[in-house]
């Protein structure tokens, strides 16, 4: 049995690793979508690296689009499979990836635009709408804790991640020439006191673990509450700035706790008398799915619930719809707060809101979770001084900044913690994923330091037989 590590390996994004069975039957886990890689993103989700046509099934962890935003193309180049998901992520996936057809629609036509003005041939989307709509039909629900049939000789169980709704850790039995073989995929590991869900669960020894390494060499700041942070910042941008607060969030999962801080900043009389605007139609389709599945929520969330049936909604809160209610947005004095898709501010319509905003010093841009470094998030918060935005140049007059802490990824601690359940003896080898590089050696160090025997960090496209 082998496995080849076709996307985050050694960087965050484009999650996608394929097992290769001794029988030649080939199992994918995940099939996410490259982000924020500058020039080079493009190309990567272009290219697999291996045969979609050969593989046999999927197997998806959960609905973030650097974990699924590939399937529509994974199917449109000849994957016929099943693929196995919780029903949460069914639901979020279905919503996320018609949301990011749609863009790649759009930002293909502005640039088939620019590419005719230099007599370039068209590119055409990575995938449509209509290609969407075909993959969805693959996606098959299967529940927490229960082994499920995979193919013949594998099956696989399903443990809540604590990352976003419906997220889960995949563990695998194969059994090849009469001998068992465990493999558990973390995906992305939440965190033990997340603000709104359940703390990861343990799971089954094994043999071999991919393990997640997003913030493998921090600890989250623990110290000051989420609404705390946000409370000095709407301050500070909206009471003392007078200016637009905006808010890059992925519609998933980061905007809900934005709206849950908000929440309880009114349950504690002590939110802003300020217009929030929600200004994504994903976020909004989202949030409506999250709520269908209050069953995932921590105890301290579903308390809340008892007497406050909606923990994401508050007084001022706006949702914004359409294009057009979009950009009144741009020619409306501040002070006001805009939460809007995405996280990077790569794409979808917080990057008009930064395109509009960036250059004015009474605004602020807060950005609440990870930014790749060449992402346009990634270059602002490391402080350059000009961007580039759909082809035009903007000065950086805008206030940036971060609140690092929010993250939905576990620290060093949080991942410590999720692998406390293991015998570290049996543990043949750990692989390190879903990091940046110089963020996964010193992990690799601290895993050596607790014990772990060996612990490999696998380049792009590497295979490695598992024995």
């Amino acid at each position: 049995m082998k496995i080849a590590f076709h996307g985050a390996a050694r960087t965050v994004t484009g999650s996608k690793h394929l097992l290769t069975l001794k029988n030649g039957k080939k199992i994918l886990l995940d099939c996410g979508m490259f982000q924020g890689l500058g020039d080079e993103t493009d190309i990567l989700n272009r290219n697999f690296g291996f045969n979609p046509g050969e593989v046999d099934v999927m197997i998806l962890s959960h609905a973030h689009i650097d974990h699924s935003g590939l399937i529509p193309r994974l199917v449109t180049e000849g994957y016929a499979g099943k693929i196995f998901c919780t029903p949460a992520t069914r639901d979020l996936t279905s919503v996320l990836l018609k949301d990011s057809a749609e863009i790649q629609e759009d930002e293909i036509k502005y640039q088939n635009k620019r590419r005719s003005a230099g007599s370039l041939p068209y590119q055409r989307p990575l995938y449509t709408i209509e290609e969407t709509k075909n993959a969805i039909g693959h996606l098959e629900e299967r529940n927490y804790e229960e082994w499920f049939d995979v193919i013949d000789g594998v099956q696989a169980m399903y443990t809540d991640a604590g990352h976003i709704i419906g997220s889960a850790c995949v563990h695998i039995r194969v059994k090849e020439d009469g001998k068992e073989t465990r493999l558990t995929f973390s995906a992305d590991v939440g965190r033990y006191r997340d603000a709104i869900l359940k703390s990861p669960q343990t799971f089954p020894q094994a043999d071999y673990i991919l393990l997640e390494s997003t913030y493998g060499n921090s600890l989250h700041d623990n110290n000051v509450t989420t609404p705390d942070m946000v409370l000095r910042w709407l301050e500070k941008a909206c009471l003392q700035k007078k200016g637009k607060l905006i808010m890059p969030a992925f519609s998933v999962g980061r905007t809900q706790e934005l709206l849950y801080s908000l929440n309880q900043l009114e349950l504690e009389n002590r939110l802003p008398d300020l217009d929030y605007f929600v200004d994504s139609p994903l976020s909004i389709e989202a949030t409506m799915i999250i709520k269908k599945y209050p069953q995932y929520f921590n105890k301290t969330v579903q308390k809340i619930m008892e007497s406050d049936s909606d923990p994401f909604g508050f007084k001022g809160l706006q949702y914004i719809k359409t294009v057009d209610q979009s950009k009144q947005l741009n020619f409306t004095d501040g002070p006001m707060v805009i939460i809007s898709a995405s996280g990077m501010g790569d794409a979808g319509r917080v990057k008009h809101h930064i395109s509009n905003n960036i250059e004015n010093s009474n605004n602020t841009i807060l950005f609440t979770g990870y930014c790749e470094p060449r992402s346009l998030g990634g270059r602002l918060i490391n402080g350059d001084k000009e961007v580039g935005i759909y082809g035009v140049k903007h000065e950086v007059n805008a206030e940036i900044g971060a609140i690092r802490s929010m993250s939905a990824h576990g620290d060093y601690e949080d991942l410590s913690q999720w692998l406390a359940c293991q015998d570290m003896k049996q543990v043949k080898k750990l692989f390190l994923v879903h990091g940046e590089y110089d963020v996964q050696q010193d992990f690799k160090r601290w895993l050596i330091k607790k014990g772990f025997p060996d612990v490999e960090i696998p380049a792009q496209h590497s295979e490695v037989a598992l024995t």
